[in-house]
């Protein structure tokens, strides 16, 4: 068994273990930031289908070089206005909608042909300056906005990264209150079924406050190339 096997199945195994313990299911996102395309290969030859994705540009090499694979892409790192275009038009979810203006352009650029962008809004649940995200209390506006640009977007739920405590007490407070905005968000919007929360470091500790997707990797791909 190669190494990248063992990582992915043990990932496997581990996330449906935690989702098993609260009778929930998690899905996987295979974060490929700075990875080869050759690496996101011999994921999708064990059977993962979804990759996330930091920089719309780098993506957008790697999808050319495996256009003959059924991959699903999620654009996770900030969304810069500019890049709206190709957002829309080349990956299937979009998890860092943070703030409103990005929304008209997303929709205006999303290609009918693709269905709906599947959108998640980011939340700086810390309240940290070095993070995007909107505030908590901004959730709701960008919700109704996205839904009101259906059927070219679609609001699927919730992204956040909590700050990175090595005091596992504060990660698990964050997700609690992040799912506290997801429970309230269904509420309003009862389409929505994703919250996006949990990393390599505390993706169980996520899934038992409420994840139902997790973005794992440095565990699977090993550490992530500074270069």
């Amino acid at each position: 068994m190669s190494s990248s096997e063992t990582a992915f199945t043990e990932i496997c195994a581990r996330i449906g273990h935690a989702a098993s313990q609260q009778n929930r299911t998690a899905k996987l996102l295979a974060v490929s930031k700075t990875k080869p395309a050759a690496a996101v290969r011999l994921l999708a030859a064990l059977g993962q289908r979804r990759f996330g994705e930091n920089y719309v540009q780098e993506a957008l090499a790697k999808q050319r070089e495996l256009a003959d694979l059924a991959l699903e892409w999620h654009l996770i790192g900030p969304l810069q206005s500019n890049k709206c275009r190709e957002a829309a038009e080349h990956f299937d979810w979009l998890q860092s909608l943070d703030r409103l203006k990005l929304v008209a352009p997303l929709a205006r650029w999303r290609p009918p042909t693709r269905g709906p962008l599947q959108v998640l809004i980011q939340v700086n649940v810390d309240d940290e300056a070095s993070k995007s995200g909107c505030r908590p209390d901004e959730v709701a506006g960008l919700a109704a906005a996205v839904a009101a640009a259906a059927p070219a977007l679609q609001l699927r739920g919730l992204m956040a990264i909590p700050a990175p405590h090595e005091d596992p007490a504060p990660r698990r407070a964050a997700f609690a209150r992040m799912r506290a905005l997801f429970e309230a968000l269904r509420r309003d919007h009862p389409g929505v079924d994703t919250l996006s929360m949990g990393m390599s470091e505390d993706f169980e500790l996520a899934i038992a406050e409420g994840a139902t997707m997790v973005r794992i990797g440095s565990a699977l791909f090993g550490a992530r190339s500074t270069t």
